[in-house]
């Protein structure tokens, strides 16, 4: 539960930082969050393509996820 808790308090945290990077524009915020979600999405299937056409060196790896 502890770890649950620790990663509601990151995602927090977070959130707090955007909404201050975009001076407390909220639909700015929620639009800043949109692109680091589609960035992710991007990332996270460039990874699974990675996976189904052979296990990835390590550094293919990172660099996926990096």
């Amino acid at each position: 539960m502890t770890q649950t808790v620790n990663h509601t308090f990151s995602n927090e945290a977070f959130i707090d930082e955007v909404i201050a990077e975009c001076d407390g524009d909220m639909r700015e915020a929620i639009k800043a969050l949109l692109l680091v979600n589609e960035q992710l999405e991007t990332e996270l299937q460039q990874l699974y393509f990675a996976l189904e056409h052979g296990s990835p060196s390590e550094g293919r790896l990172q660099r996926l996820l990096h």
